[in-house]
């Protein structure tokens, strides 16, 4: 196992620092570094200047626009990426949807969607959730029947992230309630104009629109948007998950927001002295940056194993486990550091304080939901001792 880079590598990760350094606007690097929210315009317009630049989906094959990158280049770029403070790139589509299409759709479907979410022409959801339907996600009830040419589609999703900018949204609908609940799902791309949506806000504690509820009322959805099998959309399912959680670790921006914590605690006062200087708060702050150095060697692991077998098994579920206990960690250490000065809520005209500091309390409420989403830890842990140690 060889966990060092090459001199071809360090000089690639310089050339990613550098064109970073110089592309990435300077308002939306403000809103990134001080956890502002991102309009659906911010998103689009750094996704496209990331796909002029021919850097936005390096996973993809290069005949679709992907970079023919290594997995130890992509690992960089996206560390290099998160520690910058880039805007997201919002996965449903450049990740999701299409890794799932490049796997399992058809030339015609390749041809029609993936030019598209390259460019965002369409911005992507995910529609999985539903109400009792989450960490069980097989036991979902979004029914749709099929009538001739088109599938009709009936149900609700809940959760859906930035369903209120989607243009498509990707479903899990139960085509067969007449087999296992595993067996009888099916995967649908589905046009968010078509008549019978409807898409209701989620207010967060935060109050953020972030998430929402769709419904869907006797919507046609054409028979050519079913992606692989009638009633195989759980081997899909499987197979996008274990994508998700590849990249949940983000350890790129753990980094940043460590260092941040430490300025943040640096300043801060408790009883004369800085609250670093704290024995016990600094212990935890340790104990996190430890915890967070284990896991940079624990995913370097896996990039070294893909880039000698080109597969990763089971354990990469280590990474979604620690990597969101760490963030969750860090948003504490955070709201600690801040004491009062946290705002509990979204500032509109905050004066006396800066940016940071009064977006410290949403964030930290916003990633409760890290160790839910892409399956919850628990399930990880019940993976991991099911397919890695066989028990």
């Amino acid at each position: 196992m060889d966990l060092n880079y090459s001199a071809e590598e360090l000089a690639f990760r310089d050339e990613v620092r550098a064109w970073l350094d110089a592309s990435i606007p300077a308002d939306l690097r403000e809103k990134v570094l001080n956890y502002r929210e991102l309009s659906k315009d911010d998103l689009v317009r750094w996704h496209r200047i990331l796909a002029d630049k021919g850097w936005l989906a390096p996973s993809w094959p290069k005949e679709w626009g992907g970079t023919d990158w290594s997995p130890v280049q992509r690992y960089i770029f996206e560390e290099e990426y998160a520690y910058a403070g880039a805007p997201p790139i919002v996965p449903f589509g450049p990740t999701m949807c299409a890794s799932v299409l490049l796997q399992f759709g058809t030339e015609a479907q390749k041809r029609r969607f993936l030019p598209r979410i390259y460019r965002c022409d369409d911005f992507w959801c995910r529609g999985y959730s539903e109400p009792g339907s989450g960490s069980d996600l097989a036991s979902l009830k979004t029914r749709a029947e099929r009538r001739g040419d088109h599938y009709v589609v009936n149900g609700q999703k809940i959760w859906t992230t930035l369903g209120h900018y989607g243009d498509w949204i990707f479903c899990l609908v139960r085509t067969d309630s007449s087999s296992k609940k595993q067996e009888g799902i099916s995967f649908l791309l589905i046009d968010m104009t078509t008549p019978g949506i409807t898409v209701r806000p989620l207010i967060l504690l935060d109050e953020g629109h972030e998430v929402n509820e769709v419904f869907f009322d006797d919507v046609k959805v054409p028979v050519e948007n079913l992606v692989h099998e009638e009633g195989k959309g759980w081997t899909v399912a499987k197979y996008l998950l274990g994508h998700e959680r590849l990249n949940t670790g983000r350890i790129g921006a753990s980094k940043r927001e460590l260092l941040e914590l430490r300025k943040k605690a640096a300043r801060t006062m408790k009883d004369g002295r800085p609250l670093l200087d704290d024995p016990r708060f600094r212990d935890k702050v340790s104990r996190v940056e430890i915890e967070l150095m284990a896991l940079e060697i624990t995913n370097l692991r896996f990039v070294d194993e893909m880039r000698r077998t080109g597969r990763i098994g089971a354990e990469v579920s280590m990474l979604k486990i620690k990597g969101t206990e760490i963030q969750q960690a860090i948003t504490e250490l955070l709201m600690q550091a801040a004491g009062p000065l946290a705002q509990p809520f979204r500032p509109i005209d905050y004066e006396g304080f800066d940016d940071f500091t009064a977006s410290i309390a949403p964030r930290y409420f916003n990633f409760r939901k890290t160790s839910i989403y892409a399956g919850s830890n628990e399930i990880q842990r019940n993976i991991i001792a099911k397919a890695a140690l066989g028990l």
